[in-house]
């Protein structure tokens, strides 16, 4: 099968510049010949040459004119154009470039020149065009990549959260309920600018999947204290305020697995850890305050007892919405950060739809 020779497209209002033209370029391309710009850009949209040689000065649409054309069409943009003219003046050469031309040959036209010339530009455009298709190939490849990471990420903490939840079986929704209110917190609060240096789109995203994790460490906590009916002795809930560092540990373990320190689950790592810590100081294991508490274990405290005030447990009974609204107002600057509850005061309507999409099923239901 015969190799497909490059197309020229030689535009040209004499016809013997075309006569000359075609035969210095026919035994080696596809030569194409239009007397007009108003024709070249016809043939041009019709069937789409390697390159365009392009005479500048013609009647009606000008060489200048139709390069613009040529320019702002999406399909024959990259088109390489080469001006001819006899006009050999800077200011006519750099009006070319400007307006997208790669190159300028002059008239009268030399062979080994016009040759030479068509010969670069048309190896350069062949370049490109593998580059292109090479950067094409390397995006799609780093597209699955991502999709593959973001995937196996999606399964290491879903496997790791469904292990937990079976500790918890009370608040089947629970983990649904807190994934989205962490979403909607840390989306308003990014969209006000707050917190810009923590909250951006992709931080928002791993927080909410990693937020099914906060409360992993409960796997270390006998079943005895964790769905005890009634109020806990000091030393059972010493045992419980050990469950942040169990969850911790346990983060740092899979994370040894990495072979990193620094994972997708470092968001999981913070809410583990500090979403009992509180905004004055008084909370624990660290008793961190204010901003040493990471973002996403403040986001992650706010959503867990709004979760817990308004959800049925073995000591207790729900409370309603309404007055879940005024406790978390009411430990604004004590408990939680100020800022993160006035976004949750401004999305009380949607944590109460949250609420009620993803409510627990009555037992025996």
């Amino acid at each position: 099968m015969a190799e497909t020779r490059p197309a020229i497209l030689v535009v040209d209002d004499v016809p013997d510049n075309l006569a000359l033209a075609r035969a210095l370029l026919r035994q080696r391309y596809d030569v194409r010949t239009a007397t007009s710009g108003d024709k070249a850009l016809e043939m041009a949209s019709a069937e789409p040459p390697d390159l365009i040689l392009l005479d500048v000065m013609m009647p009606g649409l000008d060489g200048y004119e139709t390069c613009v054309r040529l320019k702002a069409d999406e399909r024959l943009r990259q088109i390489p154009v080469i001006f001819l003219t006899a006009r050999a003046e800077i200011e006519d050469e750099e009006r070319g470039f400007s307006l997208g031309a790669v190159d300028y040959v002059t008239k009268p036209l030399n062979p080994s020149l016009l040759l030479a010339r068509v010969n670069t530009h048309l190896k350069l455009k062949q370049a490109q065009a593998l580059l292109q298709e090479r950067n094409g190939f390397l995006e799609a490849e780093i597209a699955r990549r991502v999709q593959e990471i973001t995937l196996l990420q999606e399964v290491a903490i879903t496997a790791m959260a469904s292990l937990a939840e079976t500790r918890d079986r009370e608040t089947g929704g629970h983990i649904q309920r807190t994934v989205n209110y962490v979403r909607i917190l840390g989306d308003h609060l990014r969209q006000r600018g707050i917190y810009s240096d923590v909250l951006t789109s992709e931080a928002i995203c791993l927080m909410a999947k990693s937020a099914p994790l906060h409360d992993i460490g409960k796997m270390g906590i006998p079943d005895m204290i964790l769905w005890k009916p009634a109020k806990l002795t000091p030393e059972e809930f010493a045992l419980v305020q050990r469950h942040p560092l169990i969850g911790k540990r346990a983060i740092e373990g899979a994370e040894r697995l990495l072979g990193t320190s620094e994972s997708f689950l470092r968001y999981a790592k913070e809410m583990a850890y500090s979403h009992h810590e509180r905004w004055n100081g008084t909370g624990y294991p660290e008793k961190l305050a204010g901003e040493q508490i990471p973002v996403a274990a403040r986001l992650m405290a706010l959503a867990d007892v709004y979760d817990a005030i308004i959800s049925r447990r073995v000591y207790k009974d729900p409370i309603p919405h309404a007055a879940a609204v005024g406790i978390i107002r009411e430990e604004s600057g004590q408990q939680f950060d100020p800022t993160v509850v006035q976004a949750f005061l401004e999305l009380a309507d949607r944590f109460r739809e949250i609420s009620e999409a993803f409510r627990d099923e009555p037992p025996g239901s």
